[in-house]
């Protein structure tokens, strides 16, 4: 906490300084703000085009566009701060010439509120981007200045004036004089004719275009002038030729797309009818109408009379067996029981019957007549015209059935036909259908954008819209007032601290108790603290001179030397001081004075003066003996020694006394003093050294120091 304390001293001490410093500050910043050109920012927001919504939508150029980026409003914010856009905005606005109104310390830029108006042609680069001079004399006549010369050329209003490189006229503003009627018009003028890099230098400078958010398609455009009227004008003409543009960039691209996709439809046709021709003289050609159906039909077909061709199989399968059997049991048919399941016609099963029934009549008969009997014979006959036909229906039936056996084989293999080549066909009408296809989908997908292009065509409006116009700010951005005056008294105060510090730690005075036990191991006898009233100094001595003897610093007989270590006036306040305390004790005190200051103090047989030059060349035992001669009627010996940096004997007098006192003034005594006198004790073993701190605590304010250090300059 002391140390603490103890850091803030200078502080507190240079306070006022501090508070100089501040207020010094405060009124440069407030003088700096009455001549600083004020910055004024206006704002204009722009909402950009829902791609989700409206013409913009359209896949128009969705399909066409390969390099298309999903962060579209850094795509915008960059094309808002092309050269081109900047170019078409400062085109439309009268920004290409300046004019102030000249002052003593500072020259206003005067924009809309100009008494005069300039206009000029120029042939050369050089003329541009340089300050021109103009003093108004009277409402017609004007003394034109160039750049850095003094002297002046005549000239009138309303007339052209020739200059180096172009031609100007200037002219009175009518309308804005008879509106401001108490308007100064004669004055001093500068005005200036911008070159196009020096305008979009000055515009990009200021220039500062963002998006709201990352994800909301909303963009702020601001702009800094120190014209109001200046910044809002350019905002809000840059957003109208973005949307200007943005609007002629979609008609251009919807125009040339319109044009591209009429001549890639023509091509795309003719293709697409070529194809047709193609498809359709190739079935004629095979004689294709439909060849999945046609397929499917010979299939059906072939499988049908595959079919066919199987019951017949079996059919004359069993009739070839049944010719068989009946003719290897001919001259016994009737005896004979043939399978007719092959042979299943009525006239067969009907004749079969009558023979049946012919051969039954026949045993019947044979029962009463003799097989030569005319009946049984005419019996014989008719089984026998039977049996004959039946043997012939069955071998003409074979016939038949080899036939068309054979017939229906021959059909198959010839409907099979239909099949060789087929996969060629297929395989050809699919390379056809596929590329008819393919023009097809062309012609459509062309035909659907030309429509989407001719309404983006025709839609002459855009999406894009400013939601907030700039306006015409009249409470400057910058400098900000409050701002510059509390930094001002914030640098002013911290100047000052630093100021302060260094000159403290420069100085490096003792300052305090802490100070010397950090240098030295030297002891501290006493602190004396500054003392303002003299009424006091007697009072506070006395005590300072028992606490020295409690502390056994005063020893019988003892000799006590005080020194300080670069002038006697810090310590010659101690000696006297404790001298008349030690006295105001009672006790008998015997003065050593080495520089005579203490020569009126106390009676001449109780001061001994070794202040003359001709002790300089004593030896240390001539001082030693004459002052134990004297020591023998008295109880203590105080020396007032000599400075120790400055005086000849100064340290043969410390190494007399048995109590060594080094003063060190906390004002006055430089840091480093305590580890010289330190060194000076170890190296010459002075005995008994101790430190008496004199102002201890004393911590001037900087104009009583100031006051003090006038008074001695003046004095002298």
């Amino acid at each position: 906490m002391n140390e603490n304390l103890r850091i803030l001293k200078p502080f507190f001490r240079g306070l006022p300084i501090i508070i100089l410093a501040v207020a010094i500050s405060i009124l440069a910043a407030k003088k700096y703000l009455n001549y600083v050109t004020p910055m004024y920012e206006s704002t204009a927001k722009l909402k950009l085009a829902d791609i989700q919504e409206g013409v913009p939508s359209s896949n128009l150029f969705k399909d066409f566009d390969v390099f298309t980026s999903a962060n579209k409003i850094a795509t915008e914010i960059e094309v808002l701060k092309s050269t081109l856009l900047i170019e078409r905005a400062i085109d439309e606005l009268p920004f290409n010439k300046e004019i102030y109104r000249k002052g003593y310390f500072q020259s206003v830029e005067l924009f809309s509120n100009s008494p005069i108006l300039i206009e000029g042609t120029f042939s050369i680069a050089d003329a541009f981007d340089k300050k021109y001079g103009v003093d108004v004399i009277s409402t017609k006549e004007f003394i034109f200045f160039y750049p850095d010369s003094k002297k002046g050329i005549k000239g009138f209003f309303g007339k052209p004036m020739k200059i180096k490189g172009g031609t100007i006229l200037i002219h009175l503003n009518e309308p804005f004089i008879r509106y401001k009627k108490d308007l100064k018009i004669i004055d001093s003028y500068e005005f200036e004719f911008l070159s196009k890099q020096k305008l979009m230098d000055k515009i990009n400078k200021n220039l500062d275009i963002v998006s709201v958010d990352k994800d909301v398609p909303v963009i702020r455009i601001n702009l800094k002038s120190n014209v109001p009227e200046k910044a809002a004008l350019f905002v809000n003409k840059l957003a109208e030729v973005y949307v200007k543009d943005y609007i002629e960039s979609k008609f251009r691209a919807a125009d040339t797309t319109v044009d591209f996709l009429k001549k890639e439809i023509n091509s795309s046709s003719k293709k697409l009818s070529t194809s047709e021709n193609n498809i359709q003289n190739f079935k004629d050609k095979e004689h294709i109408i439909n060849i999945p159906q046609e397929t499917e039909t010979d299939l059906r077909k072939i499988a049908q009379l595959k079919i066919e061709k199987a019951n017949l199989k079996m059919s004359l399968d069993a009739i070839k067996d049944l010719n068989k059997y009946i003719a290897n049991g001919k001259g016994n048919i009737l005896d004979l029981a043939p399978n007719f399941e092959a042979f299943t016609d009525l006239l067969s099963t009907e004749m079969v019957k009558n023979m049946k029934n012919l051969q039954a009549e026949k045993k019947d008969l044979l029962l009463t007549y003799t097989p030569e009997n005319e009946k049984v014979k005419v019996i014989d006959a008719k089984i026998k015209d039977l049996t004959d036909y039946q043997i012939e229906s069955i071998k003409n039936t074979e016939n038949n059935l080899q036939i068309k056996y054979s017939e229906l084989s021959g059909e198959i293999k010839e409907s099979e036909k239909a099949f060789i080549g087929l996969p060629e066909k297929e395989k050809k009408l699919t390379i056809l259908n596929r590329d008819f296809n393919l023009y097809e989908n062309n012609y459509n997908f062309l035909n659907e954008k030309r429509i989407d292009a001719e309404i983006a065509k025709s839609a002459k409006i855009a999406f894009h819209k400013v939601i907030s116009p700039g306006e015409i700010i009249t409470t400057p951005v910058s400098p900000i007032r409050s701002i510059i005056i509390i930094v001002a008294a914030i640098m002013g105060m911290f100047g000052a601290i630093v100021l302060i510090y260094i000159v403290h730690f420069a100085k490096a005075k003792v300052n305090d108790i802490y100070t010397i036990e950090k240098n030295s191991t030297i002891p501290i006898a006493i602190a004396t603290p500054y003392i303002k009233l003299k009424e006091r100094i007697g009072d506070h001595f006395l005590k300072e001179a028992l606490q020295m003897e409690l502390k056994g610093l005063i020893q019988e007989k003892g000799i006590i030397t005080i020194s300080s270590y670069n002038n006697t006036v810090d310590h010659l306040f101690h000696s006297k001081n404790l001298i008349r305390a030690f006295c105001a004790q009672g006790r008998k005190i015997l003065v050593v004075d080495t520089t005579g200051e203490l020569e009126n103090l106390v009676n001449q047989s109780d001061y001994i003066n070794f202040s003359d030059p001709k002790y300089l060349s004593a030896m240390q035992s001539v001082f030693k003996n004459e002052i134990e001669e004297k020591m023998k009627n008295y109880e203590l010996c105080i020396i007032h020694n000599q400075a120790i940096n400055k005086g000849r004997l100064a340290l043969l007098f410390m190494s007399l006394g048995s109590q060594n006192f080094v003063v060190l003034d906390s004002r006055r005594t430089a840091e480093k003093t305590i580890i010289s006198i330190e060194l000076l004790r170890d190296e010459y073993h002075l005995p008994n050294l101790s430190f008496i701190l004199n102002k201890t605590g004393f911590n001037p304010s900087i104009f009583s120091s100031a006051k003090k250090v006038y008074s001695k300059y003046f004095n002298r």
